[in-house]
Order: structure tokens, then C-alpha cells, then sequence
């Protein structure tokens, strides 16, 4: 297992670089000036030729990348061109904030939608999975950042029960992890469902019902357990997606997340804070992939990693 873990870190190393090569030169195809913007629109061109020099963007573009790698290998993410603080430090002060929304948001969406899911497969075909499968159909359908504008036009604007938008007390993750969950729980509660209706028509499950056992028993301990392997997948992925997708959720609310601190940057053209956010998520959704390939060993015994 020691071995596995060692070598699937080792193979994030040039995953990372495909990224950074990627993320390097799609930036710099975007429109726009990064020293035209730091500088301002009343700049001189000497003053955004001072810039570019500052900045290095006077080089070619080959040569900028190399040296990004070189401070890369060394740990170091650059500085932002706006604040010209470290970009670990920016990163550093919003990570938290996002997997605080992120994990409250999957673990909403697993409190409902594993159980919707089971429900759904013990009475099939009848009103209660119709009704799941309804809700499941509207939470996938429903944009994002729409059911973010309609909970806060009912909960903040006419109720007045939750803070519209920001960080503070417990109010306020709310409304953006319920945003959030609300496409995970339809995912969740599908994949659980069928998985779920699978395992329910085993020879397993008819044995154990066979010997007496109480309905409940046969439902979580059997049919659930054998069940577990797909779910926790479609849970690892969407939670590695709720860290690089809350970009929307967090402008919307005007959440101080990792998010909004790519979007802020993207209009500034803040290239080494862009650079070193996706970075981070890029690195967060592998670590969350190697967890969830060991919660497989640690759910199914069976399970080996030679």
C-alpha cells in the first residue's frame, strides 16, 4: 500500500507540468494587456513598458515558462502582480474558505441524497421514487448561479432569514453550500439508486431475507455495503469538482474563497495568482482521487494495490 501511495504521488509530478504548460500558454492567448491593466488607463507607455519589464512579460513566451518551472521545482508560485505579496500567502488565506463551503456542501449532499437514493431503490416505481427521481432531474437541470439569485431573493430579500452574501457566523455558509449540494445530491442520490436496485436483486440479499432477517438489516449491511464502491466514487469526484467549481457559487455570494480569487484575478490579469490557484486545485482533485482509491481497500477488503 506504502508503495502505491509513493508511487501515485511520484505520477502527479507530470500531471502537474501538463497542467502548468497548458494553463501557461492558454493564458497568455486571453485578450488584453496584464501591464495595460495594472498600469491603468491614464498610463503612460513608458510606464506599461516599466511594467512588462517588471513583470517579465517583455520575453518570449518560452522563456517565461522556463523560469516559471524553475520557481516551481523550488516550491514558489511567484508573486501577485497586484498586491505583490507572495501567491502561496494569497492562496493560503482563501483555501480554507473554499473547503469549508466545499465540505459542508458534500456532506449535505450525502445526509440527503444516500438516502433518497435507498429509498428510491426500496420502493421502485412508486410515488416516493418518482418523486426522487423528479427532484434528482430538477437539481441537475438547475443552473448554478440561478438557484443562487432565487435563494437569496427568498431567504435574504423577502424573508429576511439568511445574509445575503459574505463570511461571517454560521448563517451565512448556508445558502452557498446549499447551492452547492443541490447538484450533488441529484448525482449522489441517482448513482445510489441504481447501484442500490442492483444489489437488492442479488442471490445475497434474497439469501439473507431467506434466513430471517429484518428488512433493515438486509439494506444497510448487505445491499448498501456491497453497494458503497460506486457511490464513494461519484462522491470523490464531486467533491474534487465542488473544490474547482464553486467559482460561480463564490461570486455569487460573494464568498471570500479560492473561487472569486481566480475571477478577481482573471479581470486583472494577475497571471502568477492565476497560475498558482489551478495549480492547487489541480493538486487538491489528485490527492482526493488517491483517498478515495484507499477508501476502497479500507471499504472492500478484497480490494488490493500491488
Amino acid at each position: 500500500m506504502l508503495q502505491y501511495v509513493i508511487k501515485r504521488l511520484l505520477s502527479t509530478v507530470p500531471v502537474l507540468i501538463g497542467i502548468s504548460l497548458l494553463l501557461f500558454f492558454m493564458l497568455r492567448m486571453l485578450p488584453g494587456d496584464p501591464a495595460q491593466v495594472l498600469a491603468g488607463q491614464m498610463a503612460t507607455q513608458e510606464d506599461i513598458e516599466r511594467i512588462r519589464h517588471q513583470l517579465g512579460l517583455d520575453r518570449p513566451v518560452y522563456v517565461q515558462y522556463v523560469l516559471f518551472l524553475g520557481r516551481l521545482a523550488k516550491f514558489d508560485l511567484g508573486r501577485s502582480a497586484r498586491t505583490q505579496n507572495p501567491v502561496i500567502q494569497e492562496v493560503w488565506a482563501r483555501l480554507p474558505n473554499t473547503m469549508l463551503l466545499a465540505g459542508v456542501a458534500i456532506t449535505l449532499a450525502c445526509l440527503f441524497g444516500i438516502p433518497a437514493g435507498i429509498i428510491s431503490a426500496v420502493r421502485p416505481y412508486t410515488w416516493l421514487d418518482y418523486l426522487v427521481t423528479s427532484t434528482a432531474l430538477f437539481g441537475i437541470s438547475m443552473p448554478v448561479f440561478w438557484l443562487g439569485l432565487m435563494l437569496v431573493v427568498i431567504f435574504s430579500v423577502m424573508l429576511q432569514w439568511l445574509p445575503a452574501g459574505g463570511m461571517g457566523s454560521w448563517k451565512h455558509v448556508i445558502l452557498p453550500s446549499v447551492t452547492l449540494a443541490a447538484f450533488v445530491v441529484a448525482f449522489i442520490a441517482r448513482m445510489t439508486r441504481s447501484t442500490m436496485m442492483e444489489t437488492l436483486s442479488q442471490d445475497y440479499t434474497t439469501t439473507a431475507r431467506s434466513k430471517g432477517l429484518q428488512e433493515s438489516v438486509v439494506i444497510i449491511k448487505h445491499a448498501l455495503k456491497n453497494a458503497l464502491i460506486p457511490i464513494i466514487t461519484v462522491v470523490g469526484l464531486q467533491f474534487g469538482m465542488l473544490l474547482g467549481g464553486a467559482v460561480l457559487t463564490e461570486t455569487v455570494f460573494a464568498w471570500p474563497g479560492l473561487g472569486r480569487l481566480i475571477v478577481d484575478s482573471i479581470l486583472a490579469r494577475d497571471y502568477p495568482v492565476i497560475q498558482g490557484a489551478i495549480l492547487i486545485f489541480g493538486l487538491l482533485y489528485i490527492l482526493v482521487n488517491l483517498i478515495v482509491d484507499l477508501i476502497y481497500a479500507w471499504v472492500d477488503p478484497r480490494i488490493r494495490y500491488d
